[in-house]
Formats: C-alpha cells, sequence, structure tokens
C-alpha cells in the first residue's frame, strides 16, 4: 500500500470515526472474517481502510526522509547604511548642527531563508527576495555543512533565484524531484519544509486549499498554490512536497496581519519553477514565449454582451501589429478559453499557462469570436532580441556620458506596460558617479527628444547624444508624465 493511500486512508477513518461518536451504541466485535473483507458502504466502497493497528500508526516519516535532504537554510547578508542619529532626516537638525554630523555609515545584516536543491551538482533553487541585494549568500545542508554559493538567476518575472555552490568538490547533493503540478487537485495532502524564524527545518502539513491564486504578490506570473501547511518568515524559497516526496511548489509568501501563519500560503508551481531551475543548471538564460496581445479578465457584464454563457477566459483588448497572435489570427474581442485543453480563467492563467511551454512547441488554443468556439494552433514563439543597432552605449566627452539606452519595439513595450505604438529610447542603465548620473537621467526614462530632434531609433541617439553643444532641450517621460528640461552641453 502506498504512503499516499495511507494516509488518505487514515483521513477517511477519522471521519467515520466522527460520525460513530453522533450515533453510539454498543459493539460485541466483528468476527475475523469481517475485518478482513469488511462490507463498506457504497460512498467509501473504493477506499481501502487500515485492517490492523500497525496500520493505524502511519506516518509521514518516510516522505520527510526522502524529501528533506534536498531543503536547506539560505543565508544571505547584505551592507546597508545606517544613520549614526535619529534626528539624521529631520530637516530642522540637519540644518542646525550640518548634515556632516548626521553621515550614514554601514551596517552588515543577514537575512534567513529556504532552498531546494534540484541538481546533483550544487545548483539550489530559491525565492529571489531572499537573496536580492545580497553581498554573500552561503547555504547550510541538512547534516550542518554550509557552502559558499553565487548567484546564477535573478528572476523579477517569478520571484525566484538559482544559486550554485561555488566549490561543490566531490560532494554529490540529493536533489529533489520534480512533480507535474497540474496533477494537483484541492485537497490533496502536502508537506511544506523550511527554515522558519531561523530556528532549523521544519516540517508541517496540510492540503491543497485552492489552484490558481492571482493577486499574491506583484510578480508577472501570479498562479499559486494555496495551501493550509503553516508557511512562517524563513519558510520562503523551501519545498511543497506530495506525498511521493516529489516538489510541488516552492513557497514564497503568506497571508498574514500578524506575520505568523493563519493557514493560507502560497507556493510557485513546480512547473513553472521547473523551466527556471533548469535555465540555471544549463547556464542559459530564460527565454519565455511572447503571445503579442495585451488581454483582461471576463467580467459577468463582458460575458453577457459576448453572448457567452459564464464569465471566463482571457478577452484580448489589444494586438501587437506583425506579433505572433496577430499572425495566427487573432484580433480585438476575441476571448481565449484553454490552452492545450486546460481552461484559463483569467489573463494571469493564459500568461502562466504560455509560459510553460517550450519555444518552437504548437500549441492548441481555443478562441471564442462570435458565439462560435475554434481551436486555433499556434506556434510558441520568444520575443524578439534586440539587435546591436536597438542598443547605444554613450561614452566619453559627452552630456550623456554613462548612459545605456534601448530602442522601443512592440514586446518592449509591452513587457514595460506602454502602448505598442510607444516611441523613443529607453533609458536601461545609468553609470552612477557619471555625468548622465550627475544630470539627473533615471532608468526606464524614456527620451522622447533632444533638441527638437525625435529619438525614434538608438542609432539617431547615439548621434545625436554624442554632438557638443551648449545646451541640451531634452523632452523625456517618466513614470507616466512627460518632463521637459534644459542642461549646459
Amino acid at each position: 500500500m502506498s504512503v499516499r493511500t495511507m494516509m488518505l486512508a487514515c483521513v477517511a477513518v477519522i471521519g467515520l470515526a466522527v460520525a460513530g461518536t453522533l450515533a453510539f451504541s454498543p459493539w460485541t466485535g466483528p468476527s475475523v472474517a469481517q475485518v478482513e473483507a469488511p462490507v463498506a458502504p457504497p460512498s467509501i466502497a473504493n477506499r481501502i481502510v487500515p485492517q490492523t493497528s500497525s496500520d493505524m500508526r502511519l506516518s509521514f516519516a518516510p516522505v520527510v526522509k526522502a524529501a528533506s535532504p534536498s531543503v536547506v537554510n539560505v543565508y544571505a547578508t547584505r551592507i546597508e547604511q545606517q544613520a549614526v542619529s535619529p534626528f539624521a532626516n529631520d530637516p530642522f537638525f540637519s540644518r542646525f548642527f550640518g548634515q556632516e554630523r548626521f553621515q550614514s555609515r554601514p551596517r552588515e545584516s543577514q537575512s534567513l531563508g529556504s532552498g531546494v536543491i534540484v541538481d546533483a551538482g550544487g545548483v539550489i533553487l530559491t525565492n529571489r527576495h531572499v537573496i536580492e541585494g545580497a553581498t554573500d549568500v552561503r547555504i547550510a545542508v541538512s547534516d550542518g555543512r554550509e557552502f559558499a554559493v553565487d548567484v546564477v538567476i535573478e528572476d523579477g518575472q517569478t520571484d525566484l533565484a538559482v544559486l550554485r555552490v561555488r566549490e561543490p568538490g566531490a560532494v554529490s547533493f540529493p536533489a529533489v524531484r520534480f512533480a507535474d503540478s497540474d496533477a494537483l487537485e484541492v485537497g490533496d495532502l502536502v508537506l511544506a519544509i523550511g527554515n522558519p524564524f531561523g530556528v532549523g527545518q521544519t516540517v508541517t502539513s496540510g492540503i491543497v486549499s485552492a489552484l490558481a491564486r492571482t493577486g499574491v504578490e506583484s510578480s508577472d506570473y501570479e498562479f499559486f498554490i494555496q495551501t493550509d501547511a503553516a508557511i512562517n518568515p524563513g519558510n520562503s524559497g523551501g519545498a511543497l512536497v506530495d506525498l511521493d516526496g516529489n516538489l510541488v511548489g516552492i513557497n514564497t509568501a503568506i497571508y498574514s496581519q500578524t506575520g505568523g501563519s493563519v493557514g493560507i500560503g502560497f507556493a510557485i508551481p513546480a512547473n513553472m519553477a521547473r523551466l527556471v531551475a533548469e535555465a540555471g543548471i544549463s547556464g542559459g538564460a530564460i527565454v519565455r514565449p511572447w503571445f503579442g496581445a495585451k488581454m483582461q479578465a471576463v467580467t459577468a457584464d463582458i460575458a453577457a454582451s459576448l453572448g457567452m454563457a459564464a464569465p471566463h477566459g482571457a478577452l484580448i483588448t489589444e494586438v501587437a501589429p506583425g506579433g505572433p497572435a496577430e499572425r495566427a489570427g487573432f484580433r480585438s474581442g476575441d476571448v481565449v478559453l484553454s490552452v492545450d485543453g486546460i481552461g484559463v480563467d483569467d489573463p494571469s492563467a493564459f500568461n502562466f499557462r504560455l509560459a510553460t511551454k517550450p519555444i518552437g512547441q504548437t500549441t492548441q488554443l481555443e478562441r471564442w469570436r462570435g458565439g462560435v468556439t475554434e481551436a486555433i494552433t499556434f506556434a510558441v514563439e520568444a520575443a524578439p532580441v534586440a539587435g546591436s543597432d536597438m542598443i547605444a552605449v554613450i561614452t566619453g566627452n559627452s552630456r550623456f556620458s554613462g548612459t545605456s539606452v534601448r530602442q522601443i519595439d512592440a514586446a518592449f513595450a509591452e513587457s514595460k506596460g506602454m502602448p505598442y505604438d510607444a516611441r523613443g529610447v529607453i533609458v536601461t542603465a545609468v553609470e552612477p558617479g557619471s555625468p548622465a548620473e550627475q544630470m539627473g537621467l533615471r532608468v526606464d526614462d524614456v527620451i522622447l527628444s533632444l533638441n527638437d530632434v525625435a529619438m525614434d531609433t538608438a542609432v539617431k541617439f547615439s548621434e545625436t547624444a554624442s554632438r557638443r553643444v551648449r545646451t541640451w532641450q531634452i523632452i523625456l517621460q517618466r513614470e507616466g508624465r512627460v518632463m521637459r528640461s534644459i542642461v549646459s552641453g
């Protein structure tokens, strides 16, 4: 009998025992034959219930022994600036005593989290927010040994990061096995393994409370597994495993007003985590599919106006000119109902489903248009890569020296939440201490024109910004606002 079957059996027996207490009557005991071949009511006829006292002493221990060696503690060290006086931010005291009296000084801080070994060579998967901004990251395996690690990937779109042991030596690390998170169902038993509050490796149990949760974190791929297994600060990056000891999710967030567990935790599904882990193992970059359309959820009113029986699917509101969606025949007003037969309830669900498809593969999308449902074969493509002519780096004796910009195309505009027809060049980097930084340029500024010359290509920006002039008239867009300024050349 498998562990999963026995655990479900325990749940069934506990339910029957509770029901029995509501109508208790004296029991004389069944015969041996009755114990060996119980006659079950139709509602549990297909379940296997424990037969002996040894069956009743079931435990999660075999699952924990299989999975826990793959879970590590993550220690991230950061250098933060700390003011030497509580009055440092007070303008009155700063003006009266002088700002130099309140200069900040560096302070070392350390945060704790968890991680999961995904490759025997020492590759670990964790949450990005666990190691973000860290100057030194170390892991401790289950037997207490510590290893220095390098950060291989930081993926802000999924809040995942990949670490690699710096000097593994001859050590072979116990790697976890990935499960198919699409096979999860609400009610499945799961275990959460991590390092809550830094007390050491801890295991909690629960069930899958819900699937496809959105609105939890501000990541691009919101599609979380919800569980009531206790998850607390420090569990981030740890493992959510099934009763076979396989990884079904990476614990990443909790819902709490106190900072402690209230039985509502969230995990990134294993099917998404696997893609990031594979990129880290291979040493490559994460390449994701691009659909080339903007979407919104189908509300009850929208569903009624489209003649749909119920509000579900992702409504296309805008299509990128020349993008994959347009070439596949999609247009504004279409509703995508499913991806490879799995229904999608909103744009987040669609984005997640598409993001887990390999580049170059074809997938079947179900489309609703004008009251007709049809299957569309869609070729999964990556967003176009910016060529060398779409990128410019300004150096030398220029007011814009230290600026890196990228020409805006439809795919990049979508990633930045901009209209598909957005124009200009966007600042991708500003070198610290450079003339560009001193001038006030920031990352994500969109430079629209310089001295009345429209900056519609990176080549034009490079040619214009390298000139020597007395003054610069700059028009740029910052956080949705158009700003105009004049600076010296």
